[in-house]
């Protein structure tokens, strides 16, 4: 499907390891005497907050209920106004909902009018660099991010929201080295989850799946375990595989049945082996629990590869005019390819502009370029997508087109293969156009292409020196004599020695490789 899995939202671990930063621990019944009651909601998540793992959402709900009738009561609370914002970031993270991102930069401003940043509101600060994350807006997530990291390195909640910024920035070694300064503070499914989405991003499908099999292992929660077990679903997604992406998803769901980035796994699992009933009813479901803009373009594009246009544009109308909080990419491909690519090119060029230089910026804009005539300029940006790491099949496609409308055969052919080997169902619309490209390119010629031939030989007059025979190597030479005498087979195997320097020279002369035919792994040919 278009935005395939890239963009996905598995689990906002930034988020939610402010969470963890913020929470107070307030467990009453374990002051008085006596067994302590079982902990309520709230209190559950506030346990699991303190642990780093991810709360049911009803407990989150119930946690930010607390906390406003708490501060009614006591509005000078600065640690209770940064949990409140960072809870209000979670939910609306976890639901789609970007209505409480302004309650969560209400209570975060609060906090910090209570306690200033310059009086070591370290809570707040780290709040609002989550915020601005789940905001898209990366310059100001790092920002506030560094803030932090440089009062307090050992403050482990602040690197996951470092590693969404850097990665939003397209700043892939500055991220990877805020998860080498995770992994040595922190351990546990937080940390291994995030690793998961590091190796991931590096190619490294192996070591992410490791991860992740890891964070599933390590989860404290039926929530924070759904979590782990969709990101496994997602790299089964990534490798092609189905129909483990299905078991995965399925597990998640035996979990927690609404879970929003499972039934969107889901339904792209089940339309690629071709059980679309079931594939439209997740995608209903996945919609209606987690709105997610690249959700809402990979439904529409199902809904119009099967010929139900009047679904799939009354989508395509909802991600128009949706309120989105990181939905420019999202958008940039509907009108690439569903409107106008020329809006969509400058959409790009304006996130390019704000420093968004990640592979999903850079595959987005190459594609709104090519779709709108530039497929030249459009190439470099194609390049920057598909050579940082990620095994995309989308991104690989979109540069195998490129490719192809530059009349660049050869590459466009291994690219546009290359998409398909990655991952045969990566769009039910993209995938079929994929062969088809294919097609219409047909099989490499037999014929090498000009600047690989041979010079040819200049004609030379009969009887002259430089005959074929004398051009062979001296070992030939012999052979073709039918030489057996040992002192003839040293003389021909030394030309230095010869009599005639012409023939000496021609005899030196390395023998030219045999030339390749085309298909057989030259960049040029593909």
């Amino acid at each position: 499907m278009k935005t395939q899995n890239v963009s996905r939202t598995v689990l906002a671990a930034g988020v939610g390891a402010v969470l963890a930063a913020t929470a107070l621990l307030y467990v009453p019944e374990l002051l008085g005497q006596g067994p302590p009651s079982p902990p309520g909601p709230a209190e559950r998540a506030t346990i699991a907050a303190h642990a780093g793992a991810q709360a049911a959402l009803l407990d989150l709900a119930a946690l930010i209920t607390d906390r406003e009738e708490w501060l009614r009561d006591h509005p000078d609370d600065e640690a209770s106004w940064a949990e409140l914002g960072a809870a209000y970031t979670e939910r609306g993270t976890r639901l789609g909902d970007v209505r409480d991102y302004p309650r969560a930069e209400e209570a975060l401003r609060r906090s910090l009018a209570e306690k200033p940043a310059a009086e070591g509101n370290l809570d707040a600060q780290l709040g609002l660099g989550a915020l601005a994350g789940a905001r898209g807006d990366w310059k100001s997530a790092k920002e506030w991010g560094e803030k932090v990291r440089k009062a307090d390195p050992r403050r482990w909640p602040v690197y996951p929201v470092l590693m969404d910024a850097y990665n939003g920035l397209g700043e892939y070694k500055a991220a990877q080295q805020a998860m080498r300064s995770l992994e040595g503070l922190r351990k546990g499914a937080v940390v291994r989850s995030r690793a998961s989405q590091s190796y991931r991003d590096r190619g490294w499908r192996e070591d992410a799946d490791a991860a992740a099999l890891d964070a599933v292992a390590l989860a404290e929660t039926g929530a924070e375990k759904a979590a782990s077990l969709a990101r496994l679903g997602d790299l089964a997604w990534d490798r092609g595989e189905p129909d483990e992406a299905l078991v995965r998803y399925g597990a998640a769901l035996g979990l927690v049945r609404d879970h929003g980035p499972s039934l969107a796994g889901r339904a792209r699992a089940l339309a690629a082996l071709g059980r679309i009933d079931e594939a439209v009813r997740d995608w209903r479901a996945a919609l209606a629990r987690l709105p997610l803009p690249e959700y809402v373009l990979e439904a529409g594009e199902l809904y119009e590869s099967l010929g139900r246009d009047a679904d799939a544009e009354a989508l395509y109308e909802r991600l128009r005019t949706g309120p989105w909080a990181r939905g420019a990419v999202s958008l940039a491909l509907l009108d690439a390819d569903h409107g106008n690519p020329a809006a969509a090119v400058t959409r790009m060029r304006a996130e390019w502009a704000r420093g968004h230089r990640s592979v999903r910026v850079a595959d987005a804009l190459g594609w709104a370029l090519h779709r709108s005539g530039a497929s030249k300029e459009a190439l470099e940006y194609a390049k920057r997508a598909t050579e940082e790491g990620l095994r995309s099949a989308l991104f690989t496609y979109h540069r195998g087109e490129i490719e192809r409308a530059l009349s660049a055969a050869g590459p466009a052919r291994r690219h546009l293969a290359e998409a398909l080997r990655i991952n045969p169902w990566f769009s039910p619309l993209l995938a079929p156009r994929a062969k088809e490209s294919l097609a219409v390119l047909g099989e490499p010629s037999d014929e090498l292409p000009p600047e690989l031939r041979p010079e040819p030989a200049a004609p030379q007059a009969p009887g002259t020196p430089g005959t074929s025979q004398q051009r062979q190597s001296p070992r030939k030479q012999v052979a073709a004599a039918g030489a057996t005498d040992p002192s003839q087979a040293s003389d021909a195997a030394n030309p230095g020695d010869s009599a005639n320097p012409e023939e000496a020279a021609a005899l030196e002369a390395p023998e030219a490789p045999e030339a390749k035919p085309a298909g057989s792994g030259s960049p040029v040919t593909g």
